[in-house]
């Protein structure tokens, strides 16, 4: 591979949007699980649910925080390595990305303060809605996002006179083609992410002192949000593939390894696609199953990279093994999820050794796969940076190929130094059992000064 201007700049981008897309991912989810925690000791009372909050509302600030500086520095890029890009896609790209401030960012910032030190200066009600508020800017945020994304997978509702996109129909821009299986699968990735690592969080703590209240609750929500999310996922994925065979036919073929157009596909589930011989080497297959995931059809018709010339084909080696990971990791958390019922029927969840440990083998798996899923649809949707409208190489800046590396290496070392202690100090804090440390919020009784709480209401959700 030749490092010029444009693949610098591509693994730039990549570098610096793979750091940010970890956050986002975790807080998205987080969020949603303060003000489900808020929301349960408001209704029971249970101090087990505060003190989870308190714990985990630390650990959001810093992951917030560090989510929007990555973003800050993600977003200069347009203007300096993506220049043509920016000028042509700005009356689209622009206002998306500006209402995604303007109805996030703005909703997230205004009630964090409240959220995250108000609990005791203002009524419970309003600091509730604050927490609510808080995780609905984060939905929002991913809305708006993945609107523009998804308008660069599939472009709808634009004219382009070959300088400049303008918009049209701005419903048929937010809501192109991809847009809603694409949100779907986003916000579903991170509910379970969030609830992979609580539960690995809490298995720590469970394997450390098997009584501790607060870490079973936190494994019993999050078992239960894997039990649920992951074959719902499931289904949100094959919906998507569906789409994208539709849209992005030249992506499914190189996520499939398949370079001929057949019918009654096979699945590959192992190979090594060779993008110069045109073929997928030592490959392990599954006649006539690739047709029936990919078509619901036996015998339904694939796509193969040879229908596009070499220049017009995504690279099937990356894209193959990510989509692959993905999965693989997506089957893992279906696992988890069913072995979490078994385990709740015997009355052993909390008991199950082998069962805590995988939990927390299984803790950065929603990391790992959000990655590889953001690797499968960008570098799936290559060559192309406005799928068949304008090619990446067309929105480069004409900058120097040694800037951009000077650039991406300084990148690379702040990165590691800034963020590397930042996840350092997350870790220290999830070290940290969550502990009846915090004062306390609700009403003292003679149990709770003398440092018991009833016994009932303590008990993790069965």
């Amino acid at each position: 591979m030749e490092f010029d201007a444009l693949i610098l700049a591509r693994i730039q981008f990549a570098f610096t949007v793979s750091f940010h897309i970890i956050f986002p991912a975790f807080t998205i989810g987080l969020a949603s699980y303060l003000a489900v925690l808020e929301g349960l000791w408001l209704w029971r009372g249970n101090d087990v649910y505060v003190q989870l909050y308190r714990y985990w509302s630390k650990i959001f600030a810093i992951t917030f925080g560090m989510g929007v500086v990555s973003g800050i520095v993600m977003s200069y890029q347009f203007g300096t390595n993506w220049g043509p890009f920016s000028d042509a896609a700005g009356p689209v790209i622009g206002p998306l990305l500006g209402y995604e401030v303007l109805s996030a960012f703005f909703l997230e910032a205004g009630f964090l303060g409240v959220m995250l030190f108000g609990m005791k200066r203002v009524g419970r009600g309003l600091h509730f809605f604050a927490t609510l508020m808080v995780a609905a800017g984060t939905l929002f945020s991913a809305f708006w996002i993945l609107a523009a994304n998804s308008w660069m997978q599939t472009p709808a509702g634009t004219g382009f006179d070959g300088n400049q996109f303008t918009p049209d129909d701005w419903w048929a821009v937010i809501f192109n083609p991809s847009f809603p299986f694409r949100f779907v699968h986003m916000v579903l990735a991170a509910y379970l992410t969030t609830a992979l690592i609580v539960g690995a969080v809490g298995a720590w703590h469970l394997l450390r002192t098997s009584s501790d209240a607060a870490a079973r609750v936190m494994v019993s929500m999050a078992m239960w949000m894997a039990a649920l999310v992951a074959p719902l996922q499931l289904a949100a994925g094959d919906l998507h593939g569906l789409n994208t065979l539709e849209h992005q036919p030249a992506k499914i073929a190189a996520m499939e390894g398949h370079w001929e157009r057949q019918r009654g596909a096979p699945l590959l589930l192992f190979g090594i696609p060779d993008m110069e011989r045109e073929e997928t080497r030592f490959a392990l297959s599954i006649p006539r199953l690739g047709s029936l995931i990919l078509t619901h059809d036996w015998n339904g018709e694939v796509p193969g990279l040879l229908d596009w010339a070499p220049e017009d084909r995504p690279n099937s080696a990356i894209v193959f093994w990510s989509f692959r990971v993905m999965v693989g990791l997506g089957l893992a958390m279906i696992g988890l999820g069913l072995a979490s019922l078994v385990l709740r029927w015997q009355g052993r969840l909390y008991d199950a050794q082998w069962f805590l440990r995988f939990a927390i083998v299984m803790g950065p798996s929603g990391l790992v796969a959000v990655l590889a899923g953001w690797i499968t649809t960008e570098v799936g949707r290559q060559p192309w940076v406005v799928y068949g409208m304008m090619r990446t190489a067309e929105g480069v800046s004409p900058v120097a190929a040694p800037a951009v590396a000077s650039s991406l290496a300084l990148f690379a070392i702040v990165y590691f130094v800034v963020f590397g202690a930042g996840v350092y100090y997350l870790l220290q804090l999830m070290h940290r059992p969550a502990g009846n440390g915090d004062a306390e919020t609700s009403p003292r009784t003679p149990e709770r000064a003398a440092g018991i709480t009833p016994g009932p209401s303590l008990e993790a959700p069965r």
